[in-house]
This record gives C-alpha cells, structure tokens and sequence, in this order.
C-alpha cells in the first residue's frame, strides 16, 4: 500500500512541466535566452545583474563587473553569500587567449587542533557557532582578480553595493523566504540588528538596509584588502571569534591569501570541460562525464530509465572517490591524472550494472602517486564564471559587532578521521563544495556556467553539459530541464552509500521512468528546492553574440545590452 501510494504522488508529480506551449522553443524552455553583442550578466539577482551591466557600459570590463556583482549579491543575498565567505572563479582572459583559475578558500585557525575536538568529545566539527569558522577568502578574491584583470579602481567597483547598502533595496521573494527561515540564528549576538530591523526579517518588496556593511565596504574601497585582513575589520573578527571560544585570530587573517591555479579539463564528445581542481569538488563533475561518455546518448533520449540510470550510477562511482581523496593539495598527495584517465573511467564503468541500482561502491584503488553562482561577459571577449558562498545558507551564525555580514562555516566539512585525506589540520583549507565551470570548442570559449546547491553541483554541472552535448538543447532549456538528485551519507566528509541513498527526480520525469527506476532498485524520492541555481553565458564566435540564461527557479535574471 505505501508502495502505491508513492507511485501515485509521483505521477501527480511527474505530471508538472516548468513552461506552458510555447510556439518556439522545447519542450523545458520558460523562456528564450537572452541575446547581445557587447556584454552580458547572468546573475542571481535582477539588481545584480543591472549593476554588472552598468559597470560594463561605464567601461569596465567582465572581472570588475563580476567583483561588483558579487559585492552586491553579498547584500542583497546575505542567505547564501559574503564577504566572510570564501571565492572562486575561472576567468576567460582575450588578450592571452587562456583559462585562469582563482582558490580564493580561507585557511583553518593556527591554533585549533585535532586533539582538541578529540578532549572535548567531539566526533564532528560543529555547524555553527565559532569552531566552523574559517578565514574568509572573497575580499583576497576580489583584489586578485582586480589587480590582474581588472580595468577599473576597485573604489568605482564596489560603488554600487555600498549605495544599495546605505539606501537600501527591495527584498525578493526567496530571499525573504530564506532569512525567515534563518531567523533561529537570533540566539547569536548581532544577528537581530543586521538582519531583523524592527524586530523581524524582511518581508518580500520590503526595503531592507545595511549601514554596517556599507561602512565595512567603503573602509575596503577606501583603503584595499589589507583594510579586511590587517586592520580593525581583521581586529573586529579575531576578537569577537575568540569571545565566543573560537580560535580564528588576527594573525589567521594577516597571513591569508589566494592562490591562482590551473583549470583541469576532460573532453567530452569534442567539448572540453574544465572545472578547478582540489580542494574544491569539480573533478567530480569531469569523473561523472568520462564514465558515461562510453554509453550512445544519441539513442538514449532524455528522461528514460536508461538516462537517469547510468547517470546516478556514474555519480555514486565518482563521489565516493570524492570522499577519499578530495582534499587540499597542500596537505594531501591527489591523484588527478589516474582519477581524470580513460583507463580508470574505464575500470570504474565495468561495476555499472545496466539493469540494476548498487547499493554501494568503493572508492577506487588507485596506485600511489547554498551559495550564489554568476557569470559575465563583455565586449572584448573576456568571460567569468564565479561562485561565492558562505556555507549551510548564512554561514555559522557569527555576525562580527558592527561590520555587517556573517562568517562563513566552511570548517565544518573537514573529517575528524585521523589518516583521511580531509582531516583537520591548523593552516588548512576545507574540501569544498563551491565549483565555477566552462566549457571551450577547439581551445576557444563557448559557454560559462555554474549550479550552486552543496552536493548537487557536480551532479548538476554534468547534467547541464548532457544537455548541451548530448540532448541538443538551447541553454535556457538546458537550465530549465528536471534534474536528477542523488543523495547518500549526509556530508562529504563521511559520504560512505550502503543502501543505495536516494534518486530524487524534479518534476517534468515521466512515470514510466518513474516506475522503471524502482523497478531497478533505486529508491525514488523527491523534493522541493534541492536541485540548485543555474546560470550561463554562451558565446557564438560565427554570429559574434551572447547568449545568457538564468535559473528559473529562483530569482535570477539574464541581461545584456
């Protein structure tokens, strides 16, 4: 009886589509994408992406109108990003006719160490609170990307957010959905007089301002980054994280800074995909991809049993590779070249069964050896895909007296195994969940693009690559399609799959695949809001145009001019 009545929600579920008949268009589109020649933003938030288009008309080019979005995003989306969080991007640079990428992930305190969670019975790292919290990384991020590439003062950059913050904006729907749902974080000191004025969360289209954050902006305009790593911002932090029996200190965050690293790629049916290497959790994406690339997609339409099969099957192989080796490289010796070959790819596919889920995989042996997500393009030819985020939506709850936003709480994600490739260690970097993408044809751009959401970014990043390459879809549609979800252990840090986890389905999967996948041993559920935020920019080199997409999910929005 229960089985019945799941199939029967189900196929009330499966029966939604996103978009009414359209005359053009697919099937998944909601809209056309958007199209330019001089410049395009694709953020999410409508205020953000005007700003990114304002700064490219005023001169500026894709990394300042990018730094200026996420300034504004870190505003206006407090729920998932900010200045205490951490940053990375991958930047389309013309003029050298190269990818670069950017680690801008904060280090863990000098001071804490793995026996002090053993003596005080810890067998996790906290959530929230100050134990989590790690230097924030976004401010070192942005002077990185502005001082290489960037073309205009940082002070003309960051003009836009401190204006919105001093006079304030309206909230958008999910937005105040979200801060409704963070309003528990009162019980943390500074909480209610940044993000509860008159005693509550901003309601939707109520303007909502932040003086704090306009100053703590204005002091970095004004005086650069060391104003937020070396002086009383720096100060401010260390204080109020030791306060609260922390260990972050101002010496933490004088020593922080960037690291430029190279983009890794595999090439999938003639398209190269690049995503950053670790410590962040992008090659999962590519390991996803070299393991289905051998299966003719050209005869396995989109949405059947077959389709989202072999997908979760490729996913389950990949993260529990995941949970083994990602970790700083500083730390820990990654074996990238073996995970990224065709031979291991191959190895791996042989344990997927066509007609049956596993309930478990092991990490291959191998020999020794929520968040907000943007992308922009200009008129040059220069393209960003970055992502910023501060970690379980708003981060750990610690809101420094007087600056205006919160610390991230990426720390938790460290393991407390001794031996594992993650482990805490004082001076390391977290895995991390945040990953920019881009995809090139024959050593040129053609599409930046990202999908926040924790664990469903890789997942979602090789989705949207499937549906460009193998489906035929326009990058709208591509965005708008149901997406799959898998889900095992809760964090990545544990992630161990014993029974199978669990294949959430969007809305839009037919029944019959529904059915089919049950059928097969997977356990069907499905949900609302886990399956990410999307954004894109493609670049057609023979029209010499943009294309853009935005997440029709949430709030975003597409532009250019």
């Amino acid at each position: 009886m229960k089985k019945f009545f799941l199939l029967f929600i189900l196929t009330c579920w499966a029966s939604v589509v996103f978009a009414q008949d359209r005359i053009t268009g697919k099937t998944f589109a909601t809209r056309s994408d958007v199209i330019a020649q001089n410049g395009m933003a694709a953020t999410s938030h409508p205020l953000a992406t005007q700003i990114a288009l304002d700064i490219l008309k005023e001169g500026g080019n894709a990394v300042d109108a990018a730094i200026a979005a996420n300034a504004a995003l870190g505003l206006m989306e407090p729920t998932g990003n900010g200045i205490g969080g951490d940053i990375f991007a991958i930047i389309w640079d013309v003029e050298t006719q190269k990818l670069y990428g950017l680690n801008g992930s904060g280090r863990s305190p000098e001071d804490l160490t793995l026996d002090y969670f053993r003596e005080n019975g810890h067998e996790s790292i906290p959530s929230h609170g100050p134990l989590p919290v790690s230097v924030p990384g976004t401010v070192d991020g942005w002077y990185e990307m502005n001082n290489r590439f960037g073309s205009m003062k940082m002070k003309e950059v960051l003009a836009p957010a401190i204006k919105y913050a001093e006079e304030g904006f309206p909230v958008t729907e999910l937005i105040a959905f979200y801060l409704n749902r963070s309003s528990w974080m009162a019980k943390y000191p500074n909480f209610e007089e940044v993000y509860m004025p008159g005693g509550h969360t901003p309601e939707t289209g109520e303007v909502f301002r932040n003086p704090q954050l306009a100053s703590t902006l204005q002091k970095i305009a004004n005086d650069g980054r060391d104003a937020f790593y070396k002086g009383d911002i720096a100060r401010t932090i260390a204080k109020f994280i030791q306060e609260q029996g922390g260990f972050l200190s101002y010496e933490d965050l004088a020593n922080h800074k960037s690291e430029w690293v190279e983009p890794v790629s595999v090439n999938y049916r003639g398209v190269d995909v690049w995503e950053l290497p670790p410590n962040t959790q992008g090659i999962a994406a590519l390991q996803i991809l070299q393991i289905l690339e051998e299966y003719d997609f050209d005869n396995i339409p989109f949405g059947s049993p077959e389709h989202v099969h072999l997908f979760t099957e490729a996913k389950k192989l990949a993260f529990e590779d995941r949970a083994k080796y990602y970790a700083d490289p500083d730390f820990a010796k990654i074996p990238l070249e073996q995970l990224l070959s065709d031979e291991y790819a191959a190895r791996r596919r042989e344990l997927i069964k066509t007609d049956r889920a596993a309930k478990t995989y092991d990490a291959g042996e191998l020999e020794d050896g929520d968040t907000v997500y943007l992308t922009v393009a200009d008129g040059e030819g220069n393209m960003v895909s970055l992502i910023q985020s501060n970690y379980r939506g708003m981060g750990s709850g610690m809101v420094p007296p007087g600056l205006g936003f919160m610390l991230q709480d990426r720390g938790e994600l460290f393991s407390l195994e001794e031996g594992h490739a993650n482990v805490y260690e004082p001076g390391k970097r977290p895995f991390h969940t945040i990953i920019p993408a881009f995809m090139t044809k024959d050593g040129k751009p053609w599409v930046s693009f990202g999908l926040m959401g924790g664990a469903m970014q890789p997942q979602g990043h090789a989705q949207i690559v499937m549906n460009l390459v193998d489906f035929g879809m326009g990058l709208q549609e591509a965005g708008d399609a149901p997406r799959i979800h898998h889900t095992g252990s809760s964090e990545p840090t544990d992630y161990k799959m014993t029974d199978g986890g669990t294949l959430q389905l969007e809305s839009g999967f037919p029944y019959e695949t529904v059915r089919a996948l049950m059928h097969m041993g997977h356990n069907v559920g499905f949900t609302l809001g886990a399956f990410g935020g999307y954004q894109a920019i493609m670049y057609d080199a023979e029209n010499k145009v943009y294309f853009g997409a935005s997440e029709s999910r949430k709030d975003g929005q597409a532009a250019g001019y």
